[in-house]
């Protein structure tokens, strides 16, 4: 790769990423600066930065206001324009030093084709009330799929659309309806606040970053009770999983409630993880378990029985549902994923490997 800049300027590094082909760029004292490349990272051709240099760095980017924000938080969360793009930053302390890791974000929203998404989640852009979750963790491409499903909805109906972001990633421009985004800590300081202030704001379609605690969560369900189409981020690994992780946000007097209210307003759960592609032209592809609520899964939620979730996943196919598996098979098929590769990311390898030999187990009675 070629060399970066000796005058290094935090936006002369940036402005490299795009020429580079990058989607990361990694500043760590004692390293040269450090960029992914397909899913690698790499060294810069120069001399490692001090401690003083990227002090330095990061101060006249940020200001002596904000580095005092930092160093009291231990890390801060930025979305920054630069001259060709934009980044989402994330600065932070590590063993009392600066580190800090930069994601270049697409100025083109891409779609759920560009994605390799399931073509059923379009779907979703339809639905007119109640709670859509985008879950999985850190890195795994949440904030990109909802990006294109709000983008769908963007160009299809006339909405407002308001958005609840930290950072802003991707910035919508109007097209049959109108958006409105909000940063915290720009816009506004506290998630379940700026949740409950969304409702009074004439939205028809809130997006929230993430629903992290009781409060938040609370205000995103009053949102979908109250007639809107509410989207949220959760890190969690299943759909099944997901119902138990919201109740963790409740103390336990709360749950046949919560419950309750889980299954009349929650729509639909995507769960999705990055796995690296066997193509050349693309590094890395999603994989995705996709749940929408039947009145079957709605019965399970209401009585508790999340862990019969997977099984009418599996048999809810021509309700456009997903399994895990199922995705598995189909990047198998399609020559994005290496049977190897899928067998050692897959969560059930027994049920991928006798579902590539054309054994259907998801069809196995429910009991």
């Amino acid at each position: 790769m070629s060399d970066a800049p000796r005058a290094i300027k935090l936006d002369v590094l940036f402005n490299q990423m795009p020429d580079l082909g990058a989607s990361d760029l990694h500043l760590k004292v004692g390293n040269s600066p450090i960029y992914r490349l397909a899913g690698e990272l790499h060294r810069a051709k120069v001399e490692p930065l001090t401690e003083k240099q990227v002090y330095s760095l990061v101060e006249e980017w940020l200001g002596k206001e904000r580095m005092a924000e930092l160093h009291q938080k231990g890390s801060l969360d930025i979305g920054h324009d630069f001259s060709r793009g934009r980044v989402r930053v994330n600065v932070f302390l590590q063993r009392g030093v600066i580190s800090l890791a930069a994601r270049l974000v697409n100025e083109q929203i891409p779609t759920l084709e560009e994605l390799h998404l399931p073509p059923e989640l379009a779907r979703i852009v339809d639905i007119k009330q109640g709670l859509v979750l985008v879950c999985g963790i850190t890195g795994c491409g949440k904030s990109t799929t909802l990006a294109s499903l709000v983008d769908m909805v963007n160009r299809k109906y006339r909405y407002h659309i308001l958005t609840i972001e930290d950072p802003i990633e991707y910035l919508h421009k109007d097209a049959r309806s109108i958006v409105n985004q909000r940063e915290l800590h720009l816009d506004c300081q506290d998630w379940a606040d700026a949740l409950r202030a969304a409702v009074r704001e004439d939205p028809d379609v809130i997006m929230v970053g993430e629903l992290r605690d009781e409060d938040t969560f609370q205000a995103g369900l009053v949102a979908a009770e109250t007639g809107h189409l509410v989207f949220g981020t959760l890190h969690t690994s299943s759909a099944a999983g997901t119902i138990g992780r919201i109740l963790d946000l409740f103390s336990p007097d709360k749950h046949s409630l919560r419950r309750q209210s889980l299954s009349f307003n929650l729509k639909s759960i995507i769960c999705q993880k990055l796995v690296p592609s066997f193509r050349q032209d693309v590094a890395v592809v999603p994989v995705v378990e996709l749940m929408f609520t039947t009145p079957s899964i709605r019965k399970a939620i209401e009585e508790g029985k999340d862990a019969r979730i997977g099984d009418l996943i599996a048999v809810g196919r021509e309700e456009g549902m997903q399994t895990w598996t199922d995705s598995f098979v189909q990047m198998i098929r399609n020559g994005f994923v290496e049977k190897k590769v899928a067998l050692e990311f897959a969560p059930n390898k027994d049920a991928l490997e006798m579902a590539l030999k054309g054994i259907d187990i998801a069809q196995r009675s429910l009991g």
